[in-house]
């Protein structure tokens, strides 16, 4: 084939071209450019790199007329759809879980709950979270919190005991003070209110990278964070220190203030939380005294 043979198949193809030809080749990509993601995140590249060295060995085989070898990598193939669905089932879940919990802006066409009606709900648990963390940092006493967001967190709130109580500071002293049955495990809360107490959250994928001087609390918010699209706060038992676990990521030294607008922010709706708070609590209080 000479170029001016591709030359004329590319500009064939280019004069048949139509608009949703082009939306078409566009997902595609994206699909691609999602699989390649997740294969590079994950221990995916490893089983990718053999299922290829197969598929080499299979057309290799079958150049040298090898029909023993050619049968034996054709059968393996044959069901290779149905190995890949077992082999990549905790990395298929994971991405499944991710796409579900891309955000839509829906509030903007008029459904879910209102900005209004997620402050209301949240407001009292996120002063009540901030003022008990400072609390329990002062005294060194551990603490692990998990707010709930888009994912369901049931698995885990089965592991613990159901309150469904109001948060407040007193509520929060209680349940994490040393020598209470419900301090060791963590708190789910739901809708601002304190659903369960001493749950137990999953440990983290790659456990044995993570930093050894993190303590099980530590662990188990990473661990969460990477299953869910929850917010995860923890009080170091150790140092008082206040953390932040989201998306596999643990973020520290978290002040009442930093806390607060972490947790307004990922929460509600960012836009919407600047315009009324207009940089924090003394936005909202201005905005009241007007």
């Amino acid at each position: 084939m000479t170029f001016n043979d591709i030359k004329d198949a590319f500009f064939s193809i280019l004069s048949t071209l139509e608009f949703i030809d082009i939306i078409d080749v566009a997902i595609l990509a994206y699909i691609i450019y999602l699989a390649l993601k997740l294969i590079r995140e994950t221990r995916a590249g490893q089983l990718i790199k053999g299922i290829l060295l197969l598929v080499a060995g299979y057309f290799l085989s079958k150049f040298f007329e090898l029909k023993i070898v050619e049968y034996l990598l054709k059968s393996a193939l044959d069901i290779g759809l149905i190995a890949m669905i077992i082999l990549f089932q905790p990395e298929l879940r994971r991405a499944l879980e991710k796409f579900g919990r891309t955000k839509f802006d829906i509030l903007s066409f008029g459904f879910g709950q209102g900005f209004d009606s997620i402050v209301k709900k949240w407001e009292n648990a996120i002063e009540s979270i901030c003022d008990s963390c400072v609390e329990l940092s002062a005294t060194c006493t551990g603490a692990l919190i998990v707010v709930e967001r888009q994912v369901r967190l049931g698995e885990q709130i089965e592991t613990g005991t159901i309150m469904n109580a109001l948060p407040s500071k007193e509520v929060f002293g209680n349940i994490f003070y040393p020598k209470t049955p419900l301090h060791d495990g963590a708190v789910i809360m739901r809708d601002g209110i304190i659903l369960a107490a001493a749950c137990f959250l999953p440990k983290p994928q790659n456990d044995a990278i993570i930093n050894k001087k993190l303590g099980s609390r530590h662990r188990a918010a990473i661990g969460m964070s990477e299953n869910s699209d929850a917010i995860i706060i923890v009080v170091s038992e150790e140092t008082g220190q206040i953390s932040v676990a989201m998306n596999g990521v643990l973020t520290r030294d978290y002040t009442h203030e930093k806390l607060r607008q972490l947790l307004y922010k990922e929460i509600t709706d960012e836009k919407q939380y600047l315009k009324y708070s207009d940089g924090g609590k003394g936005g909202k209080q201005k905005n009241e005294n007007s």
